[in-house]
């Protein structure tokens, strides 16, 4: 009887260690910033949109004022157990450009600073409020002529 006993003992002990374990925080990467010696490369003043693009790669957004300028975004989420995953941290790397397209300031933000960069958010509305898959193919019923079936001759 104490073999089964400690055996019960040491499985529960078992299952409560991989629960715990699978209870352990995850950290996740999404997003791209460049590194600062790929923004040493970039020129204030000499370089352009597309040497930007070239040197520095394609932006995560770009500016919703005439295409003031590039937004490099990354974010550290922590996902733990069931709880909604939380941004431990995030980067900013905002490159904007003049009204000829020439660099003028290379900033770089952190969730510490506070700040907000406004992105264009585009949305196409689909016009169809509360209707269900089923209410629109029911309501085709009774909306067609017989005539473009038959091939009416007219």
């Amino acid at each position: 009887m104490t073999r089964i006993g400690g055996a019960i003992r040491g499985a529960v002990l078992g299952v409560a260690l991989v629960t715990l374990g699978a209870c352990s925080a995850q950290m996740r990467d999404h997003g791209y910033v460049p590194s600062e010696e790929d923004l040493s490369a970039v020129l204030v003043g000499v370089d352009t949109r597309d040497t930007v693009a070239d040197v520095v790669g394609p932006p995560s957004a770009g500016g919703v004022l005439s295409d003031s300028g590039f937004y490099y975004v990354a974010s550290t989420f922590r996902h733990f157990g069931a709880l909604a995953p939380r941004e431990v941290d995030r980067e900013v790397v905002a490159i904007t450009f003049d009204g000829a397209g020439v660099v003028n300031d290379v900033a770089r933000y952190g969730l510490q600073d506070g700040r907000v960069v406004q992105l264009s958010r585009r949305v196409t509305d689909d016009n169809i409020r509360d209707t269900t898959l089923l209410r629109q193919l029911f309501s085709a019923f009774g909306r067609f002529d017989a005539g473009t079936f038959l091939g009416s001759d007219g």
